[in-house]
């Protein structure tokens, strides 16, 4: 997801709805170099549905050495929780997720409603994952899932990923060149893979196209969305040990990345105390 949460981006998008076509099976490392493998790609998503808009944003890509070098130096979650958290949980972070609680309390009382997530909750993931929306990447999504796909490490989950960043170009949700995020192909201001884009984005209201960029409401939803979908619990709590806990490390694998979302929550006033003390 972003930046500090790319280290198990791979882990956190749940499996996409697909057909009964075949898995994708393009040749990772294929012996006609990266245009040799996008060649086969194509026709492989092609005949998933892509269509041309979506296939377009395929042509003159060339392999983002960075993307890879970022996925092989994945160190940041070896520090203790009290090293991350405290480091992570910001005084700044936590007065502006307390006025994002004001500012959008509307949207956060009818998100908590509908999918039982309390805002607090949302709001220390938008924190951690993009500082609110600041840093939501400057990099090329489908070049970077492209990249991973590429390379034989996790080629089937990234080949499904690259699947679903074309169709979110081919059904005009975004353009390839406004399709931009961290290294392993992030979106949006809570960081969705594009896998999770098609499950789980969701406006507000139910109508109209979805923006996990630039509509702080979608990103609201779309987050409470993701965390009811992997069986959020409403009124319980979020610590370790309690029954939210579990869906926190859908959102994130890694035990010091979870307990500092629910560290965060607890302090900008969640009404569900974690057990962590």
């Amino acid at each position: 997801m972003s930046k500090i949460n790319a280290a198990f981006a791979a882990a956190l998008a749940s499996a996409v709805v697909m057909t009964a076509a075949p898995a994708l099976a393009a040749q990772c490392n294929h012996k006609g170099g990266f245009a040799g493998f996008i060649g086969d790609f194509k026709k492989e998503a092609a005949a998933k549905g892509v269509k041309q808009n979506g296939l377009a944003a395929l042509d003159g890509l060339t392999v983002d050495d960075k993307v890879l070098a970022a996925d092989r130096n994945q160190k940041v979650f070896k520090q203790t929780f009290e090293e991350f958290s405290g480091r992570m949980i910001s005084k700044d972070r936590l007065v502006k997720g307390a006025k994002m609680l004001q500012t959008h309390a509307d949207t956060f009382k009818k998100v908590e409603a509908k999918y039982g997530v309390p805002g607090p909750m949302i709001v220390a993931i938008w924190g951690l994952e993009t500082d609110y929306g600041v840093n939501q990447g400057k990099m090329s999504v489908v070049r970077s899932v492209a990249t991973l796909a590429y390379d034989c490490r996790r080629t089937d989950k990234f080949q499904g990923e690259l699947v679903d960043a074309l169709r979110i170009i081919d059904r005009g949700d975004m353009a390839a060149a406004d399709l931009k995020g961290d290294w392993a192909g992030e979106i949006g201001q809570t960081q969705f893979l594009p896998s999770s884009y098609v499950k789980y984005a969701v406006t507000v209201d139910g109508r109209g196209k979805v923006d996990l960029v630039r509509n702080q409401d979608d990103v609201i939803a779309s987050t409470a969305n993701y965390l009811k979908s992997h069986g959020w619990q409403r009124g319980q709590g979020w610590g370790p040990g309690q029954p939210n806990f579990a869906v926190i490390q859908e959102w994130n694998k890694a035990e010091v990345y979870a307990k500092t979302i629910a560290l965060f929550a607890d302090k900008l006033g969640g009404s569900q105390k974690s057990a962590q003390r």
